[in-house]
């Protein structure tokens, strides 16, 4: 589903004038904390990302959204499905990531639980999550997650969660 209401959002697929608000979130050394290789510091490294989510919607129909508030230009954050192999396994990898403004508002939650009820029957999704990222842990578990196993992910001890 290209574009999905939830309650509070509007998730749309993104688009290529979704680059500045892609590298501004995650060039914010706040939102890469978790993240082992960093934030992202050259627009480029941007620019490549936001091709592969385009790319995840022209070949499979399916991707990340960008999440903005109803009649509000400005990008909250991303997130949603993309096809991903993890621990060997073809799965649907959720993903979600906002700015920090928008961080203790729920709006992860309210992503991921629409992307939960896109993927439904269409693969097994998870969310491989840093050991050490509580916050995005509780919002696998509040959006109905539960963790599943440990696993060595980007180098790091990762726990993947399962709906």
């Amino acid at each position: 589903m290209e574009v999905v209401q939830t309650a509070r959002l509007v998730l749309s697929r993104v688009t290529s004038d979704d680059l500045d608000a892609v590298h501004e979130i995650h060039s914010d050394p706040r939102t890469s904390v978790h993240h082992p290789g960093g934030p992202v510091t050259e627009l480029e490294s941007s620019r490549a990302m936001l091709d592969l989510w385009l790319a995840d919607w022209d070949e499979r129909g399916l991707g990340y959204w960008a999440a903005r508030l109803p009649g509000d230009p400005r990008v909250l954050g991303f997130g949603g499905l993309r096809h991903a192999v993890v621990d060997g396994a073809e799965v649907l990898n959720l993903y979600y990531r906002f700015r920090p403004s928008a961080w203790g508002h729920g709006y992860a939650v309210e992503l991921a639980r629409a992307a939960l009820r896109v993927g439904k029957g269409l693969g097994t999704v998870v969310a491989v999550i840093r050991d050490v990222n509580l916050p995005s842990h509780r919002v696998a578990e509040r959006a109905g997650m539960h963790k599943d196993r440990t696993i060595p992910y980007g180098g790091m001890p990762s726990d993947v969660y399962v709906a």
